[in-house]
């Protein structure tokens, strides 16, 4: 095959407390998983070593643009011809996230777990005949699934590139997307559930980016003002997004997606793969102290890199250039020590 030329096959088709949510987890276990193939995509050489990308909850197996889709791909300042994961020189592979299905109520049929996004990835590597992987590079959920995939499949993974990603959640994250699950499920049980999709987005918007970008970005008074309220820009920018989000996503996804962040779990010490660790400066989803934590016990080679950023945990998808540096560098050497 010759280099850029696209690859795809699809297959497969398309309220509650924390404590009652884990719950749900544990039993979960007993129950049938999918074992379905999900859907994917991969661009690059057919010779060329393969990199796993992965990015949030709401990227897609679409990650750069190709001569079969020329769309926009969701990392495109990253991933392309020349670029920092360099599609002349690498396969790169994507894949649609799992999700838990749907009940009649709208609710996840079952919860999902990011050991269950790198068996899906694992299911896609063995219909590709592809036994180990060049480097998994994941940011934020897709970071987590990086490290849950090397502790599950060490022998399949050269080097792990995890980016804004913890080994467990933050308590304080928890409770942010706790409260976004809530207001879906009210929005379920009123009725509403678009609006709640909207409104928890624009919420998870906030987490983010930075107080520092917001102060940049817009300006604290209102640009309406009614006898009984007013509208500020930052309101105008939440709502943009949430109503976009609203558009393509489902409650049931959203929850399971969501819930599958708060229920990631690795050991460190079982992880033996290179690795290089990426912290965004100002990130309140993932805080530097976690990933230093996570560096000094991970069991194989490992650094811990700092992104300058205004932005936040946002930062992978706002910094192409100083990203891009890490990322050409922990691609391109030999060996990480």
């Amino acid at each position: 095959m010759r280099p850029g030329v696209f690859f795809a096959l699809l297959h497969g088709g398309a309220g509650v407390t924390l404590l009652q949510e884990a719950r749900q987890h544990r039993t979960v276990e007993k129950r049938e998983r999918d074992d379905s193939l999900p859907p994917f995509e991969i661009v690059g050489p057919e010779s060329a070593p393969v990199v796993a990308v992965l990015g949030g909850i709401s990227a897609t197996r679409h990650v750069a643009s190709s001569d079969a889709d020329p769309s926009p791909g969701w990392w495109e300042g990253i991933v392309g011809p020349g670029r920092a994961i360099d599609t002349n020189a690498f396969r790169i592979l994507g894949i649609d996230f799992v999700d838990g299905g749907r009940r009649d109520d709208g609710e996840p049929l079952r919860t999902v777990t990011t050991a269950d996004q790198a068996d899906a990835l694992v299911r896609v590597l063995d219909a590709i005949e592809v036994e180990r992987l060049h480097a998994f590079v994941g940011a934020s959920y897709g970071g987590m699934v990086a490290l849950a995939f090397a502790e599950r499949y060490p022998k399949r993974l050269e080097r792990v590139v995890a980016i804004s990603a913890p080994h467990e959640p933050h308590p304080m994250t928890t409770a942010l997307r706790g409260l976004q699950r809530r207001i879906v499920r009210l929005g379920l049980d009123t009725g509403a559930e678009r609006d709640a999709l909207a409104i928890a987005r624009g919420l998870a918007i906030t987490t983010y980016r930075s107080t520092a970008e917001f102060g940049e970005r817009f300006t604290a008074a209102p640009i309406h003002v009614t006898e009984n309220d007013a509208r500020f820009p930052v309101e105008t920018y939440l709502h943009h997004h949430g109503e976009r989000f609203a558009n393509h996503w489902t409650p049931s996804r959203f929850l399971a997606l969501s819930l599958s962040g708060d229920l990631h779990r690795v050991n460190p010490r079982a992880i033996r793969t290179p690795a290089v660790i990426v912290a965004a400066e100002g990130d309140a989803i993932v805080p530097r102290e976690q990933l230093q934590y996570l560096v000094a016990h991970l069991s194989g080679p490992a650094q811990l890199v700092d992104l300058p950023s205004t932005r936040g945990h946002d930062a992978f998808l706002t910094e192409p250039r100083a990203l891009g540096r890490i990322l050409d560098n922990a691609l391109s050497i030999p060996t990480l020590s």
